[in-house]
Formats: structure tokens, sequence, C-alpha cells
């Protein structure tokens, strides 16, 4: 439903991450782009309202005085909708995407050399 919303209202570059194991907090984390603070808003609204029409929860919805960043949590699915340039300056799909290395090792140590 989510996927679907978006692309009605032809958010750009739609990321779907899951997040099953990795976070208690939802799911499935999905992020996606609008040209204007307008479309990001309405995308949101559009959101709401496919929720309720499917008899779902209204999902909470922050940001969208500005919506130059907006959250849309349905509680399985927390969905970030941003501005082109909001989007690139937070990176979340790096965030999520790439695995990190464990909290003790070290970073950026060359491979051992043989010999």
């Amino acid at each position: 439903m989510v996927v679907k919303s978006l692309e009605d209202d032809k958010a750009e570059e739609i990321v779907t991450i899951p997040l099953a194991g990795r976070s208690p907090l939802a799911d499935y984390m999905v992020i996606a782009s609008g040209r204007s603070s307008r479309q990001v808003a309405a995308m949101a609204d559009h959101l709401r309202e496919e929720a309720r029409n499917l008899g779902l929860k209204p999902p909470r919805v922050e940001g969208k005085t500005e919506s130059n960043w907006v959250i849309v949590d349905t509680g399985d699915v927390i969905v970030h909708l941003f501005r082109p340039e909001v989007r690139a300056f937070y990176n979340l799909e790096k965030m999520w995407m790439v695995d990190t290395p464990p909290a003790n090792a070290p970073a950026d140590v060359p491979p051992a050399a043989d010999g």
C-alpha cells in the first residue's frame, strides 16, 4: 500500500529497507523524495488517507509543518519523505543499508602483510 501510494504520487527514488531483526521499531523503512515541500506534504496526506480507507489505525505524522522531512509511522512501516537536498544531507540509506563493523573493531586498519 505504501509503495503504491508513493508511486501514484510520483515520488522519486523510492527505497524499501527491511528492518526485521535489525530494529524493534518496524518491519520496513521506506524512503522517498518529492520535488517540493508541497508534494512531500501531499504524499504524507495520501498515506494517511490510504490507511484510513483500508481500515487501519491512522499513522502518526511528524514534520509536516515545513515538509522538508516528513515521517509517517504506520507501526509496521516507517516512511521518510524528503525534499531531495534534505535527503542527500541525512543519507538514511547509507546508515541503514551498510553493515557496520563491530563496535570493538579497529577502524581503517590495512590488511596484514604476508611474509
